[in-house]
């Protein structure tokens, strides 16, 4: 028992910090002591990251393998853990400016944090539900966190409802999964799945009813509709949020699914994740065109990037889980600079998100607009940038198994998403003089992400900063 909860440690230790900081918030100064949390809880993430990095390599089971500490978990860990703290960082000012800055907050985010990680090492069924509705009752929280708008109100209340729905298509897929293959462990799920030739039609039912509801965690299209209005309905600093550490988590989630409990019956669910990555392409790349709101915008722009890493996943083999990891830290990386971006976007001391609002930025903040130009392109997978290389590393892996029209698809959908990308651009340095523009500063730690993001989208072409190899690692203790 003693080394079952050793493994569990990091969370354990996340979780008590949790607590301790409620209760030391409600016995002092509440709100007052938000900033210094704020610090503190980021400052924690980032050792928790640090602590898990130096950790043995190696699998370890806690739990009769209900909790797997894996390479693959650690690699999902980190990442969720270093873009939790710096988006922490970020949203301080905003927050602060806004009063929204509440001791509630980062513990909240703690919690949601917790919850990932347990979901990333998820082996059993029970171990799964678990962490991701810990996750998911923080976000419905935070996502309606600023009480006197409507607006956000209505976005926790759309996510929190369609939340539900999910967990209930989850739940029911993992009953049916339960019921036919007499447990809940995934290592007892992969060998009721290949026991016969065939899956069985009740255990492929369970399978896909369990795709359904992690799909729509994940943003993907069909199961997109809470995305956009949540995240233009959110406090920016929340959706800055949702559109990173929760989005690794998912879908490190999906793919221990996917190869953990169902590895055997690849053929199967490739099926389903290849049509999610397909429709989730296009209807991000086609839905955000028309977009006047940055932060719509940023929520169709989701959606795609989902599909484009579903095309590494849905490819079956090692390489398909490396192309997606690796794709998800560059992801992550982008996003976070365009969030720090987004979040100094004001006018007259009003926060604006109209994408009009950025013409002819190029002429009053050059080295902004460049540095937004930069993740523009690699958003849209522009080379010789980094995210140019985390497509062609999933339509490799796509290639590579086989699935040639999947990649030829998905280059089809990045060059219609790259519009809107290049519109952004478009507006900073050719848009017209007579529309309002921005005019707020940028403070310090956003101007450090933009531009510590925008630099690692050039100088990480030469080697990925190493995460190539890592995500390698990581992806051989997933794949059997």
């Amino acid at each position: 028992m003693s080394a079952d909860y050793a493994t569990l440690l990091p969370e354990i230790f996340l979780a008590v910090y949790a607590m301790l900081a409620l209760i030391a918030c409600v016995y002092t100064g509440k709100d007052e002591v938000a900033p210094t949390l704020v610090w503190v809880t980021s400052a924690v993430f980032a050792a928790v990251a640090v602590w898990i990095l130096l950790s043995e390599d190696g699998t370890r089971l806690a739990f009769d393998a209900m909790f797997i500490d894996d390479g693959f978990s650690r690699f999902a860990k980190v990442t969720i853990l270093l873009s939790a703290a710096i988006v922490l960082l970020m949203s301080r000012t905003y927050m602060a400016a806004r009063d929204l800055l509440r001791f509630e907050y980062p513990v909240l985010i703690t919690l949601a944090t917790v919850g990932m990680m347990v979901m990333v090492s998820a082996g059993d069924l029970i171990v799964l539900y678990m962490g991701l509705e810990l996750q998911s009752l923080a976000l419905y929280v935070v996502a309606s966190l600023r009480r006197d708008s409507i607006r956000s109100t209505e976005a926790g209340l759309k996510y929190f409802v369609l939340g539900a729905l999910s967990s209930g298509l989850l739940l029911y897929g993992a009953s049916l999964t339960y019921g036919y293959a007499g447990t809940t462990s995934f290592e007892g799920i992969v060998l009721a799945a290949a026991a016969g030739q065939d899956i069985g039609v009740g255990l492929l039912l369970g399978l896909v009813f369990l795709l359904a509801g992690l799909a729509f965690k994940i943003s993907a299209a069909p199961f997109h509709m809470w995305t956009p209005d949540v995240y233009e309905g959110s406090p920016t600093a929340i959706t800055a949020f949702f559109a990173t550490a929760p989005k690794v988590a998912a879908m490190a989630l999906l793919a221990r699914v996917t190869y953990g409990a169902f590895g055997s019956v690849v053929d199967d669910w490739q099926q389903i994740t290849a049509f999610l990555a397909v429709i989730s392409m296009f209807l991000g790349s086609i839905a955000a065109i028309g977009q006047t709101d940055i932060k719509r915008l940023m929520a169709y722009s989701s959606i795609a990037h989902m599909g484009f890493a579903l095309v590494g996943l849905s490819a079956g083999t090692v390489q398909g889980v490396q192309s997606m990891l690796i794709y998800m830290a560059i992801y992550v990386t982008m996003n976070l600079g365009a969030f720090a971006f987004i979040l100094s976007m004001e006018r007259e001391g009003r926060h604006v998100t109209r994408i009009d609002g950025l013409s002819m930025l190029s002429r009053k903040e050059p080295l902004k607009a460049f540095a937004l130009l930069i993740l523009m392109f690699s958003l849209a997978g522009v080379p010789p940038l980094l995210g140019f290389f985390g497509k062609f590393a999933t339509f490799a892996a796509a290639v590579d198994a086989g699935l040639w029209w999947l990649a030829l698809l998905a280059g089809i959908a990045s060059v219609i998403g790259a519009y809107y990308y290049l519109r952004i651009v478009f507006m900073m340095y050719f848009g017209s003089e007579d529309t309002p523009r921005i005019d707020g500063a940028m403070n310090m730690t956003h101007w450090l992400v933009l531009m510590g993001s925008a630099a690692i989208m050039v100088v990480g072409i030469v080697n990925l900063f190493g995460i190539e190899g890592a995500a390698a690692s990581a992806a051989l203790t997933l794949v059997p």
